[in-house]
């Protein structure tokens, strides 16, 4: 990791323990140490890079959430990114903007929660930077991965006839959220959703290494709002089936009690599933790795997304989804 000449001594130390905690990876020619990471792709792979922010009381509460799982999360909502491409993940590279309200034992408890969940990939912390923030914490998350030439899944390649499929359930961790925002604790189901989710790599390595998908993208902004990025890349429609959607037992729970409730899995973001289009209208029945994926609609010619009631009738979600740009 780098550091930049405000850094206080304490920070040079934070950064020796934090290599102590990563240790060695046989895999890097050179890691945290030194002013860039060396790593050696195999031969007819392709590097993917993705990067994203979390910032305090944007994209996380922290009295809503352990240091130690905003850590795990912070590294498997970039691992996502990979998975939507079907690649394999190699390295993270961690910026950290310390608040100065954040607590050291807090702070480490952030990078174990981080290096923890990276080793249950084997993927490996290569470098970063830190500095202090007058303001909130900011995580800027770098990942890198792989994934043979030719096998890359983008947005663009969805076609007329397609099957749209999404891997797990949808609306668990939007109903977590609505659940913390009114102060009610979350069943424990829908809280690991929002606090621990899974990156769906082996998911997408299936996809992309068995040439079953057409396009994909992972469903970080809501269901409806990644569909139409996918739509638009791809200049094509969409036809969604409600009664198709995945949802957990939580969620259906809930739903019963409240059937405005459907909005949040249409809408509600953080899933961190896979959305995805194919040729073939089988991969439901199909032996997938876990979790599994549901066939919820097709592809169209046209534009935009239409969603079809048990009845035939349209139905309108009344939630956007979200917007990092939109007034909060």
């Amino acid at each position: 990791m780098t550091e930049t000449n405000s850094v206080q001594s304490s920070e040079f130390e934070l950064i020796r323990w934090i290599q102590q905690q990563v240790g060695i990876c046989d895999r890097l020619l050179c890691g945290i140490g030194d002013d860039c990471a060396i790593d050696q792709l195999p031969i007819n792979q392709l590097l993917l890079t993705s990067n994203d922010l979390l910032i305090e009381d944007v994209h996380f509460t922290r009295a809503w959430i352990s240091m130690f799982d905003l850590g795990r999360k912070s590294v498997a909502v970039n691992l996502s990114d990979i998975a939507a491409m079907g690649g394999t993940p190699r390295a993270l590279f961690l910026g950290i903007g310390r608040s100065k309200h954040l607590k050291e034992a807090d702070l480490k408890d952030f990078i174990r929660g981080f290096i923890h969940e990276a080793k249950q990939h084997d993927v490996v912390l290569a470098g970063g930077d830190t500095c202090g923030s007058p303001g909130p914490l900011i995580v800027s998350v770098t990942v890198q991965g792989q994934v043979p030439a030719g096998k890359a899944v983008a947005r663009h390649g969805a076609c007329c006839g397609d099957a749209i499929y999404v891997s797990g359930t949808l609306g668990d961790s939007a109903l977590a959220l609505k659940l913390l925002q009114s102060g009610q604790t979350p069943p424990p189901a829908l809280a690991q959703r929002f606090h621990t989710p899974s990156a769906r790599i082996d998911v997408g390595r299936y996809l992309s290494k068995n040439e079953l998908a057409t396009a994909m993208l992972d469903v970080s902004d809501g269901l409806l709002a990644d569909m139409n990025h996918l739509l638009v890349a791809s200049a094509v429609g969409a036809e969604l089936d409600l009664a198709a959607l995945p949802l957990s037992q939580a969620f259906r729970s809930a739903l019963a009690r409240d059937p405005g409730l459907i909005d949040l899995a249409l809408a509600g973001g953080e899933d961190y599933e896979l959305l995805f289009t194919s040729s073939r209208h089988d991969l439901e029945q199909t032996a997938m790795p876990a979790p599994g994926v549901a066939k919820i609609g097709h592809i169209t010619a046209g534009a935009g997304i239409i969603l079809r009631q048990d009845n035939g009738d349209m139905y309108q979600c009344l939630r956007p989804g979200f917007d990092h740009f939109a007034t909060h």
